[in-house]
């Protein structure tokens, strides 16, 4: 965004600029303009990566550069907060098989363990670059990346040290799946993950290689974690001094969700199976945890989707993410999800324009407004008004904004 030289930048010609500050919109607007704190005909001035003025464009003050988007809308960039960028392999023929009715239950995770543990460091770099370069020709400006695919002491800090040379939001997830050599002792492995592989992200003395720590907690799949295995990890990962996130509630009710409010997780991600209670206590942790939801899971699975209406009715802090990764959603599309939350899950287009990008960024310990002081990250859409999001699905309109240096 910035040429680090203190230059200061007006970006003028911006027929709608979602800030996600209700400070910044009409008091008087609907629902929705308010939510995402709307304004038309605005300006924003940047100076070395942050926004240091926004407003309307007649008011806009002098600046040393000027950049004209001609009309089009600009937003927050969208934050990914669940991605599973770390892999090789292909798993193609396993979403053909979803798309006849064969079921998920998480099994296919030792294809990509194999092919990831068999990869080279260059290789996998190489894979991560190229993905995050396709998210942000979409608009994704800050992205989680989740290990998973090594479930060795040595591979998941392979995975960890890859992922913070492209974000520092990284995420242990030594608990994905119990890996094939310990099919006959998960104890051992839930030892391993909350031992030595724990023990080895946050030695050393400076930052841990990770942010969080996650686990995947469902017990309706004989390859993850049931609720005492998931609780102990996250203890553990937690005494260690990393932030809590949980996979829950994807393949049928179960404790995932409940236990991550519990804990204080920021985030509990998928929520697909949900009781009352489950509801209630989301409702609960609210300002705590997040629940985030991905959809783009549901539409490659052929999975119910969950209930974003009913979420977002009872109070439940809600968020949007991809789960890129290579068997349930090989997606890096952001407006991809954003659409499916409104054709699928009954969130309007404001709705789920905040959750991808103001509330995507809180499950992350992040503040993503347009606001004097906030960093400048920043998506266009070719487009005049973030309608254009949903209603024109599949269309490539948004990308992270580069200023001209």
């Amino acid at each position: 965004m910035t040429d680090g030289t203190g230059r200061a930048t007006v970006l003028t010609g911006i027929r709608e600029l979602v800030t996600n500050d209700p400070a910044q919109g009409d008091l008087h607007a609907d629902a929705g303009d308010r939510l995402l704190g709307l304004v038309r005909d605005a300006a924003v001035v940047v100076r070395d990566g942050l926004v240091e003025w926004v407003g309307p464009a007649a008011h806009a003050p002098a600046a040393d550069g000027r950049h004209d988007l001609a009309g089009r809308a600009v937003v927050p960039g969208f934050v990914d907060s669940h991605t599973h960028l770390v892999f090789a392999g292909d798993r193609s023929v396993e979403f053909a098989a979803r798309m006849t009715g064969q079921t998920y239950d998480g099994g296919g995770i030792a294809v990509s363990v194999a092919a990831t543990r068999a990869a080279s460091d260059d290789e996998l770099r190489r894979l991560v670059a190229a993905r995050v370069g396709e998210m942000r020709a979409q608009g994704t400006t800050t992205v989680e990346i989740k290990t998973g695919y090594g479930l060795t002491v040595d591979d998941e800090l392979r995975a960890l040290r890859l992922a913070r040379e492209v974000t520092p939001h990284t995420t242990l997830l030594g608990a994905h799946v119990v890996p094939r050599e310990f099919a006959h002792d998960r104890g051992a492995y839930v030892d391993l993950v909350t031992g030595p592989m724990l023990d080895a992200v946050v030695a050393g003395g400076g930052p841990a290689l990770a942010e969080n720590v996650d686990v995947f907690c469902e017990p309706a799949s004989a390859h993850a974690f049931d609720g005492d295995e998931a609780r102990t990890v996250l203890e553990a990962g937690r005494r260690a001094g990393l932030a809590l996130r949980v996979h829950g509630n994807q393949l049928a009710p179960g404790p995932g969700v409940a236990l991550a409010c519990e804990l204080g997780a920021r985030s509990v991600d998928h929520c697909t199976f949900l009781t009352d209670a489950d509801v209630d206590a989301l409702v609960g942790a609210r300002g705590t945890t997040v629940a985030t939801l991905l959809p783009g899971v549901e539409f490659s699975t052929r999975s119910p989707y969950p209930d974003g209406r009913r979420l977002i009715d009872a109070g439940v802090d809600v968020a949007l993410a991809t789960d890129c990764n290579p068997g349930t959603c090989y997606s890096s599309s952001m407006p991809f999800v954003i659409a499916l939350a409104v054709r699928e899950m009954g969130m309007t287009p404001a709705e789920a324009l905040h959750a991808a990008t103001a509330v995507a960024a809180r499950s992350l310990g992040l503040d993503r407004r347009v606001a004097p002081g906030m960093p400048a990250e920043l998506a266009v859409l070719d487009a005049p008004s973030h309608l254009h999001l949903a209603y024109r699905a599949g269309v490539p309109i948004a990308s992270a904004l580069s200023l001209p240096g």
